[in-house]
């Protein structure tokens, strides 16, 4: 077997508990690449580095919260390649074990001990493709206080026409995340389901949405003048205009993750039970 290590580098505990799982694969004689950026950090281990975008590895060790997951979901996007997330993040709800647990679960992982979930990701077009979401892509207006007025459809039957902050289009792994804040359901990532949640919608009638994952989405934006922003998964960014429309459809792209325990309404306690 073949592992990856990334980790977030703002946070110096992350990027020592990576350097501790590096030696440990490595006393183990498992072959181990780790991120390029990650070595120059820990200043070590630069023979063995690897630009994340060219890992070619069987698993992928995340050191972080979820905001790293995404980002190395990001590269790794169509090589099918499972992530192990380890949380030190806020909540790290895509992630698998708390740092403590790190070595035993390690041990758990080589011996061959786990199985791989896999979750639907959003395949996004403005005018052409853009980056699959695994969490959401959220439109809002790019001027803070000024209202979208926005069409939104569902297999070409409109929906909702209104004004709001903005809107949500998030993935049952994103509805325990900006979905849920917004007052999105949470849905189990075993559903096959894409979510729709208005942001302040300016229309007491306007609710989320629950739609099939097989349905093709769009939102038209019908405000002159008004220029929105797309944001996916919180990394990325994508300008949009009068009139412009988005289409969201289910990816053939899935993301894939290394889980030891199936927990997600343990999780679903433990995370969100009067945390911050």
């Amino acid at each position: 077997m073949r592992l990856g290590v990334v980790a977030r580098l703002d946070v110096e505990e992350a990027v020592e508990l990576a350097g501790k799982i590096v030696e440990f694969l490595l006393e183990k004689n498992v072959e181990t690449l780790l991120d390029s950026e990650l070595a120059s950090k820990l200043n070590k281990y630069k023979n063995i580095a690897s630009d994340l975008k060219d890992m070619d590895v069987d698993m992928v060790i995340a050191v972080g919260g979820d905001g790293t997951v995404l980002r190395t979901q990001g590269f790794i996007n169509k090589k099918k390649i499972p992530l192990f997330g380890i949380n030190m993040g806020a909540v790290g709800f895509l992630t698998e074990i708390d740092p403590d647990e790190t070595l035993t679960a390690l041990e758990q992982v080589l011996d061959g001990n786990y199985f791989v979930e896999k979750r639907t990701q959003l395949q996004v077009w403005h005018n052409k493709e853009l980056h699959s979401a695994l969490n959401e892509v959220v439109l809002m207006t790019q001027k803070p206080a000024k209202m979208l007025h926005i069409e939104i459809s569902v297999d070409d039957e409109v929906v909702e026409e209104l004004r709001a902050d903005g809107i949500i289009i998030a993935t049952p792994s994103g509805s325990t995340a900006y979905s849920m804040s917004a007052g999105g359901p949470i849905v189990d990532p075993r559903v096959g389901a894409f979510i729709i949640v208005p942001i302040c919608p300016f229309k007491l009638g306007a609710r989320p949405t629950v739609v099939p994952d097989d349905s093709v989405i769009k939102v038209k934006f019908l405000r002159e003048g008004k220029k929105a922003v797309a944001v996916i998964d919180g990394q990325l960014e994508e300008e949009i205009n009068y009139m412009d429309e988005m289409i969201f459809k289910k990816s053939d792209d899935s993301a894939y993750f290394v889980r030891l325990t199936k927990n997600f309404y343990r999780r679903v306690r433990e995370k969100l039970q009067g945390d911050v």
